[in-house]
């Protein structure tokens, strides 16, 4: 009897999770291109440079904006000084 109501437990929570959703904006690139129209709003996160984002954003409902998730691989951490 504890077999059965733990598996149709499991089953039950396994159909009623919800789906995960793809990470939006990508660690790669520093600025994305967030997108309004009719199909949806999308964010597109594959540019490097602002003014290569506004060419692609010209005469579009879009907007860029700064990646909040940006990884600064090539900036070294801030260090601290010693103080005593």
């Amino acid at each position: 009897m504890r077999v059965l109501a733990c598996t149709i437990l499991t089953i039950g929570t396994m159909l009623v999770a919800a789906p995960a959703r793809a990470q939006t904006y990508d660690p790669s690139f520093p600025v994305c291109l967030q997108t309004y129209g009719i199909d949806g709003n999308y964010i597109d996160c594959s540019f490097t440079s602002l003014a290569q984002c506004a060419a692609s954003a010209s005469g579009r409902a879009a907007q860029c904006l700064n990646n909040p998730y940006f990884a600064h691989g090539d900036r070294k951490p801030y260090r601290q000084r010693n103080v005593y």
